[in-house]
């Protein structure tokens, strides 16, 4: 074989398989947190009728129910940089919301023992006996036959499976995506003399690759 016609081969292998070779792109970590100051950072405000209410003395806000049947809490949360916190330009967050209380028969409401979101999933609550009206139940009959809504905006379905791998991410309130999550509570006049202790969790990058962050906050409502 002429050198000239060997080296011309040897040059198209090169070419064919530097074209067939497999394609492979090393997916570097986020070094820090995903918020440029290395800290995530969230307010959150409380609205009644569209004016913000100042927490008193003790840090608690006191809403004084005008015939309008669902406060508020706004939230600012800072904006992520990095590689994996946003998809198509859509941040990657999630912003969690719970509450102590409940309303079951349409009328009758009741408060469980909790101190974080979704702090009533465990066993102990879900088995401690709940006084309504006059009878007690525990959550887990309430789940099987009469299923509350939190006022938080979500219900336990009938035949929820509590003790299923992924029970406790399919429940609560979410708002995913945006950096100003707004949620509403319900509230009523059979509410008055009622505290209500609200918890938000934020999820910054739960994209699941990278670093991540996670605020926790818990409001005290009282309904005057």
């Amino acid at each position: 074989m002429k050198k000239s016609t060997k080296t011309i081969l040897l040059f198209l292998g090169l070419i064919l398989s530097l074209i067939f070779a497999p394609s492979c792109t090393k997916i570097e970590p986020i070094q820090g947190s995903p918020c440029p100051d290395g800290n995530c950072n969230s307010t959150f405000q409380v609205k009644y009728k569209n004016q913000i209410i100042t927490p008193n003395v003790n840090n608690e806000y006191n809403i004084a129910w005008d015939g309008l049947n669902y406060f508020q809490i706004v939230g600012q949360l800072e904006k992520m940089e990095g590689q994996y916190t946003h998809i198509n330009n859509i941040p990657q967050i999630d912003c969690m919301y719970d509450s102590d209380y409940w309303v079951v028969f349409d009328s009758l409401s009741f408060t469980v023992p909790q101190y974080s979101y979704l702090g009533w999933f465990n066993n102990n609550s879900l088995s401690t006996p709940i006084p309504i009206g006059n009878y007690t139940y525990t959550m887990n009959e309430l789940i099987a036959s009469h299923p509350p809504y939190n006022i938080a905006g979500y219900q336990i379905p009938k035949h929820f499976c509590t003790e299923c791998p992924t029970a406790s991410s399919i429940i609560g309130s979410h708002s995913k995506y945006n950096y100003n999550p707004t949620q509403n509570f319900m509230l009523d006049n059979e509410m008055i003399g009622d505290q209500i202790n609200v918890f938000i969790k934020v999820h910054y990058n739960n994209s699941t690759f990278g670093d991540e962050e996670i605020e926790t906050f818990q409001f005290i409502i009282n309904i005057i």
